[in-house]
């Protein structure tokens, strides 16, 4: 996937003859870029200015460094987690989550409804409560949620009173039927009992709701998600060692070699094999409006020659060793050196707003040249 990044980033700022070949070629290139980052079309930006979520911005500060490089491939569940606000807005603890967004071919793994506690001043006397129990239904039908019939319980457990916070509900069965079969959809259903059950009026524990709650506090579904999009089986594991193999050079995405001299392409072919730097920024693509984060990452790239004989610094395969032995001896005609190409890549992520505003995050395998070596 990263030798097509690259190549589809040179191809988007070559400069041609004509204005409308440039265009073109560049509509052409970011299209097919897209392609690589499993997209038809680019989200559209929101129409004004929106707070992500703090869940999705920790998560994502949790999985993955300042540049959006993982830093553990073993943290998210899948390669894809979705936000969803709810849409009924509603004092009522009636939630509804629309997920049309969510692709066909994407397997849920883990749905999660987080609603936010709000402290609430317990009375003082005999009937004060220190617990009590919250339960989630799914809404089988939406006449009649408060019938056995038209509601199904996902979730029920005792929550304490004496503080504020997050609490997270299990809701996967749910979420399996409503992407399945989107018009059964008739949302979710929270209750407030007492410890052995009894309605408790009014409630002595509330949740922040869609209305008249700071945007960081309203009801969020979260959904954990695997497309299936995989990449090379080159070494990924552990944190990755960013740090340059070659001098940091403010080295920007490719241009042309139109018009640089043959002597200096051949310089380039004598210097060992090593990575260099290689600046991806999402703001000059065009893309800074809809990706919240990172605003861009260093991509790195393989250049240079593998000559005979080819020392262990050059981290060589033995098929690449033997290759370049026939090519220096000229045992068989056709035999062409090693090439200096990516040998341990490295995901990133990204933290952005789809077209329905929801904020998603979603990891992207084999961007990033760990280290280079001659095969």
């Amino acid at each position: 996937m990263l030798g097509t990044v690259l190549l589809l980033l040179a191809l988007a700022k070559t400069a041609c003859p004509s204005p409308a070949s440039v265009a073109s070629r560049r509509a052409e290139a970011l299209k097919k870029l897209l392609e690589v980052f499993g997209m038809e079309d680019p989200p559209a930006p929101p129409t004004h200015f929106k707070q992500p979520p703090q869940y999705m911005v920790d998560l994502f500060n949790t999985v993955a460094n300042a540049d959006g490089v993982t830093k553990n491939p073993d943290i998210l569940e899948g390669n894809t987690v979705r936000s969803f606000r709810d849409k009924t807005h509603s004092e009522e603890m009636r939630f509804l989550f629309v997920l049309s967004s969510v692709a066909k071919n994407e397997k849920i793994l883990t749905a999660e409804l987080h609603l936010f506690r709000l402290w609430q001043r317990v009375t003082d006397g005999p009937k004060r409560h220190h617990f009590c129990q919250v339960s989630v239904y799914q809404v089988l039908e939406k006449d009649k949620p408060d019938t056995p019939e038209g509601k199904k319980l996902l979730a029920a457990r005792l929550v304490t009173l004496q503080t504020s916070g997050w609490e997270v509900f299990a809701i996967t069965p749910a979420v399996r039927d409503w992407t399945q079969d989107e018009s059964s959809n008739q949302g979710l259903l929270v209750t407030v009992q007492g410890m052995g059950g009894s309605p408790l009026e009014p409630p002595p524990l509330q949740f922040a709701s869609g209305r008249g709650h700071h945007e960081s506090k309203k009801p969020m579904l979260v959904l954990f998600t695997d497309d299936g999009r995989r990449g090379a089986s080159l070494p990924t594991a552990g944190f990755p060692d960013l740090k340059p193999q070659a001098p940091d050079l403010p080295a920007k995405m490719p241009m042309p070699e139109l018009g640089r001299s043959r002597s200096t392409r051949s310089l380039d072919r004598l210097q060992p094999c090593k990575r260099h730097p290689l600046s991806v920024d999402f703001e000059e693509i065009g893309w800074s409006g809809w990706i919240i984060s990172p605003r861009g990452y260093n991509a790195f790239h393989c250049k240079g020659s593998c000559p005979f004989p080819l020392g262990e610094n050059m981290r060589p395969t033995n098929h690449a060793t033997v290759q370049s032995i026939i090519n220096a001896l000229k045992l068989s005609e056709g035999v062409s050196s090693p090439c200096c190409v990516p040998d341990k890549l490295y995901s990133i992520n990204l933290l952005y707003f789809d077209d329905d505003e929801n904020v998603v995050l979603k990891q992207y395998d084999d961007m990033v040249a760990g280290s280079c070596g001659c095969h």
